[in-house]
C-alpha cells in the first residue's frame, strides 16, 4: 500500500526554522520525483518545493525561494524540507507528494500524504 507520513509540524514564531520530513514506503519512493505543497485556510493548494529522484535538480515556488530547502535520503525513503525565516504567511497544511517525473510533482502527483500543520506566530 503506498504511504507517505509526514512529521515534525508544529507551532513557531516568525525568524524561526523548521525542518519537516516525509518518510514513505520503497512503493512509493523509488524512482518518484517528491514534493512538497502547503494550503492555508480559504486558500487553495500551493506548490512550495520539488526534488527529482536523484536530488541533482530542485524546483521552489517564489513565496520560499531562499528560505526553503528541499532534500532526500534515499537509503531512508524520506525526503525533507528545511524551512529558514519562518513568517505568519507560511502557517499551513504541509503536504508530501510523490510523482514520476519532476515537472509534474510541481502541479499533481500520483500519491499523497495526509499532511503535518505548521504555525507560524507573529
Amino acid at each position: 500500500q503506498p504511504q507517505l507520513v509526514e512529521s515534525g509540524g508544529g507551532l513557531v514564531q516568525a525568524g524561526d526554522s523548521l525542518k519537516i520530513a516525509c518518510l514513505a514506503s520503497e512503493h512509493t519512493f523509488s524512482g518518484y520525483a517528491m514534493g512538497w505543497f502547503r494550503q492555508a485556510p480559504g486558500k487553495e493548494r500551493e506548490f512550495v518545493a520539488a526534488i527529482s529522484w536523484s536530488g541533482g535538480n530542485t524546483y521552489y515556488g517564489d513565496s520560499v525561494k531562499g528560505r526553503f530547502t528541499i532534500s532526500r535520503d534515499n537509503a531512508k525513503t524520506t525526503v525533507y524540507l528545511q524551512m529558514n525565516s519562518l513568517i505568519p504567511e507560511d502557517t499551513a497544511v504541509y503536504y508530501c507528494a510523490a510523482a514520476v517525473g519532476l515537472g509534474r510533482v510541481t502541479y499533481e502527483a500520483d500519491y499523497w500524504g495526509q499532511g503535518t500543520q505548521v504555525t507560524v506566530s507573529s
